[in-house]
C-alpha cells in the first residue's frame, strides 16, 4: 500500500513542478496569451508580478518549484518523513500566500488554488505514510 502512496506523491509532485514552471514562465516571458488572467479578481498577476511575487527576495514560484522537486526526490527515495516535512512546509507556505492573495490583495490565483489542492493531497498522503501502521499479511 505504501508504494501506491509514493506513486501518487510522484504524480502530484510532477503536477506541482508543472504548475510552478508555468508561473515562472509567465513571470519571465510575459506571453500575450495568459490563460490564468481571467479578470481583475481572478488572475495570477499577484504571484507573477504583484506584491506576493517574491518571498524573502526569492520568486515565489521558484520556492514552490524547489519544494516540489524535493518532494519528488523524497518519493523516489521512499522517505516518508521528508515527504511529510516538505509537505507541511509547502502547505503552510500555500496558506500564507492564499491569505495574502485573498485578504490583502483581494485576488484569486487559479494556478495557486491548484497548487494548494495538490499540496493538501501530498500532505494527507504524507500523514498516511508516516502514521499508518503497516498491515500484516494474512495467510
Amino acid at each position: 500500500m505504501n508504494n501506491k502512496y509514493f506513486d501518487w506523491i510522484k504524480i502530484l509532485a510532477f503536477v506541482g513542478i508543472f504548475l510552478a514552471l508555468f508561473l515562472l514562465w509567465e513571470r519571465y516571458f510575459q506571453p500575450s496569451f495568459q490563460p490564468c488572467n481571467i479578470n481583475a479578481t481572478v488572475n495570477c498577476d499577484a504571484v507573477i508580478s504583484g506584491e506576493v511575487s517574491n518571498t524573502l527576495g526569492i520568486p515565489t514560484p521558484l520556492i514552490g518549484l524547489v519544494g516540489y522537486v524535493i518532494i519528488l526526490f523524497a518519493a523516489f527515495k521512499k522517505n516518508a518523513k521528508l515527504v511529510l516535512g516538505m509537505a507541511t512546509f509547502g502547505l503552510a507556505f500555500c496558506l500564507y500566500i492564499a491569505f495574502r492573495e485573498l485578504f490583502e490583495l483581494r485576488v484569486v490565483c487559479p494556478v495557486c488554488i491548484l497548487c494548494q489542492l495538490d499540496m493538501i493531497t501530498v500532505f494527507t498522503l504524507g500523514i498516511l505514510l508516516v502514521f499508518k501502521k503497516p498491515q500484516k499479511k494474512t495467510e
